[in-house]
């Protein structure tokens, strides 16, 4: 109904059924709201005055933020939760609602990604940071070439990453949630549960079960800590 039969197969079809692993009468459509859609010759991604990452992308500003922080990687929260939850007034916590407390309620869903690295040895591969293929035939929703993210990379070789959807098992990494009916209705529970626990807040795609973009995130951060603070 937003661009018709023809853009929808050969660009939005096969690529959402891939990355949600159903077919797309199965899923609601609401999501696909996050693209927006011109009839003019207006090609940013989104509708925001100002758009871009970070001047040497987020690991700097994560840097700068937790400079003089004491900083604990591999460290699985689960396997030291008595300690952590007694060191601080108060966690943010933005892993998986469902397990943090313990699926109460009962498992919530979720898709994952896997990932290809390649090491090329061409000074560009496809001119852009991101190319997104759409057909449901190939097996990648898009290859990533990490040195178009930044201005003026000079080197002789070139870093790809396939980017691959995957069905979700606990062993696996959570990306995205799936917010069908049956989902949303079942985090509704925990986040009403949630709100007893005055110890905790919940954040980021996994903690509020939410579809979130980065600019998105960091808004709902910066709106935590207004009312924290």
């Amino acid at each position: 109904s937003l661009v018709g039969k023809t853009i929808y197969e050969k660009l939005v079809k096969g690529y959402t059924e891939k990355q949600w692993g159903q077919r797309a009468t199965k899923l609601p459509s609401f999501i696909i709201k996050r693209l927006p859609v011109r009839f003019t010759y207006d090609n940013n991604y989104f509708n925001d005055i100002y758009q871009g990452i970070p001047i040497g992308g987020y690991t700097r500003i994560i840097e700068k933020m937790l400079d003089g922080i004491e900083v604990r990687l591999n460290t699985d929260f689960f396997e030291n939760r008595g300690e952590l939850e007694n060191i601080a007034e108060k966690i943010v916590f933005t892993g998986m609602i469902d397990k943090f407390y313990d699926y109460k309620f009962g498992e919530l869903e979720y898709r994952s990604l896997r990932f290809e690295n390649e090491i090329l040895e061409e000074k560009n591969h496809q001119g852009n940071a991101v190319v997104n293929y759409t057909e449901y035939e190939i097996p990648y929703t898009r290859i990533i070439e990490h040195k178009h993210f930044e201005y003026d990379v000079e080197s002789p070789k070139t870093i790809i990453t396939r980017e691959y959807p995957d069905t979700w098992t606990r062993e696996k990494e959570p990306y995205y949630p799936i917010n069908n009916e049956r989902n949303n209705e079942l985090y509704k529970k925990y986040e009403e549960y949630a709100k007893n626990d005055e110890n905790v807040i919940f954040g980021g795609r996994l903690g509020q079960y939410k579809y979130y973009d980065m600019d998105k995130v960091i808004l709902e951060a910066l709106k935590c800590v207004k009312e924290e603070l």
